[in-house]
């Protein structure tokens, strides 16, 4: 989401409107919650017929296509750069051998930045007055900034419009589950239980958003990293995090990360979001979505129309009186609605361990 749709064109500064967008993230969040008391309460296969592939395949297409734009905005500060990220992606990714081809992301940043200092495109000058230690945020970087002076109108869209992104992040988080589950041979659905799971995940995001920082999701490339590597215990998860949290302590780190070219992250968003339009269309494939149904055609189609439409139309979003939406947040509710009320098959199939389906 752009920060003009948050409010940037009606006064409000870009800081402010991201603070607002933290709430609107910390509620998404809660979502997760939801979801896994109703997964809890009435068991997964009744409450996973509302979100059948035909739903979430497409809105996760929408949410790759929709922050591309991003991405070439980038791109266009410096195309060299931005090429240079790319090509390094691909080739490490599909020439790389061993540890090359576990990092390709990481290699496509770290040679774009170094092509960037060789051509004098970084300014290091603010890093040596960065401290090597400090606190990652301050109040004026967290979410309760906003209630120094609060928009509630504006509080109650920003909630509106980035709450229905959990949709599409929950539904990765289960098919990522189910993968991972396959790759390891156990059966996580069960047992820690995806309910348990779930949770895990909301509460991440939701406390991130606290302190700043974007929402948590799952990746189903690192189900690739799992099957190449077999390393499957959790302890090396629990020892990046930590790493993490360390360097977060480091403002002199934290500055560099902030140098970097717009370029570079452009043309690594490319691959990305690209693959997460990719994951959507993998989606429909493997469960087998029949577009020879209108129902299931009217019901993708909007979704795709209707978030692209929106969100690369004259005004970012679409108001209902005070209350603005995003095109992802329409086409969410209008997919899941849709795919409610037409006649037709309402299901979802879940893949256990041993690769049966269950209906």
């Amino acid at each position: 989401m752009s920060v003009k749709a948050l409010g940037v064109e009606q006064g409000m500064t870009e800081t402010l409107a991201l603070d607002y967008a933290c709430i609107g993230v910390f509620f998404a969040g809660l979502c997760y919650f939801v979801m896994a008391g109703l997964i809890k309460s009435f068991g997964i296969e009744k409450m996973l017929r509302f979100f059948p592939p035909l739903v979430t395949g497409p809105m996760i297409i929408a949410i790759g296509l929709v922050l591309s734009g991003s991405a070439i905005q980038n791109c266009t500060t410096n195309w060299l750069l931005a090429i240079v990220a790319l090509a390094t992606v691909i080739l490490a990714s599909v020439c790389g051998k061993g540890i090359i081809r576990i990092i390709p992301i990481l290699l496509g940043v770290v040679v774009s930045y170094t092509t960037a200092v060789v051509m004098g495109e970084v300014d290091f000058s603010s890093l040596s007055e960065a401290a090597w230690i400090g606190l990652p945020f301050s109040r004026e970087q967290t979410a309760l900034a906003v209630f120094d002076n609060l928009d509630t109108t504006f509080l109650i869209s920003t909630i509106i419009a980035i709450m229905p992104i959990a949709i599409a992040t929950i539904m990765e988080h289960i098919g990522d589950m189910c993968a991972i589950s396959s790759t390891v041979g156990k059966d996580f659905l069960k047992e820690p239980g995806l309910h348990r799971t779930l949770m895990g995940d909301g509460l991440a995001t939701a406390l991130a958003s606290l302190f700043g920082a974007p929402a948590n999701t799952t990746y189903g490339e690192n189900t690739g990293v799992l099957n190449l590597t077999k390393v499957f215990d959790p302890a090396v998860i629990r020892l990046a995090a930590c790493f993490a949290i360390l360097l977060s302590f480091c403002p002199k780190f934290a500055c560099l990360i902030g140098l970097m070219p717009a370029a570079t992250i452009g043309g690594v968003s490319l691959i990305l979001y690209g693959m997460i339009s990719a994951v959507g269309v993998r989606n429909l494939i493997e469960d087998s979505v029949d577009f020879n149904s209108s129902r299931n055609v009217f019901v993708a189609a909007l979704i795709l129309v209707i978030a692209i439409g929106v969100k690369y139309g004259a005004d970012d979003n679409v108001s209902i009186g005070p209350i603005h939406f995003s095109g992802l947040a329409l086409s969410a509710i209008v997919g899941v609605t849709l795919n409610a009320i037409l006649p037709g098959k309402l299901g979802m199939k879940i893949k256990s361990v041993h690769g049966k389906e269950k209906k």
